[in-house]
């Protein structure tokens, strides 16, 4: 059995993070809002963390909607 890797989306804003969320929800791709892990720096203190397996359905379905500083291996 593979284990989930996991990825964190940053954002420069909680209103980012949240208008993220909503989008990522409208479109039915799972995802969790969390804490930014303290190993990881950003302005901002919440963040996504999603599968990594859909990074590339996460990356397309933010792209105009919202921008995202990084995305990382959590």
């Amino acid at each position: 059995m593979n284990a989930v890797e996991y990825q964190v989306v940053l954002f420069k804003s909680v209103s980012h993070a949240l208008l993220a969320e909503k989008t990522l929800k409208a479109a039915g791709i799972p995802h969790k809002l969390i804490p930014v892990p303290r190993h990881i720096s950003s302005d901002c203190g919440v963040c996504l963390r999603i599968d990594a397996a859909d990074r590339v359905r996460i990356e397309r379905a933010l792209a105009g909607a919202v921008g995202c500083e990084k995305i990382q291996p959590l």
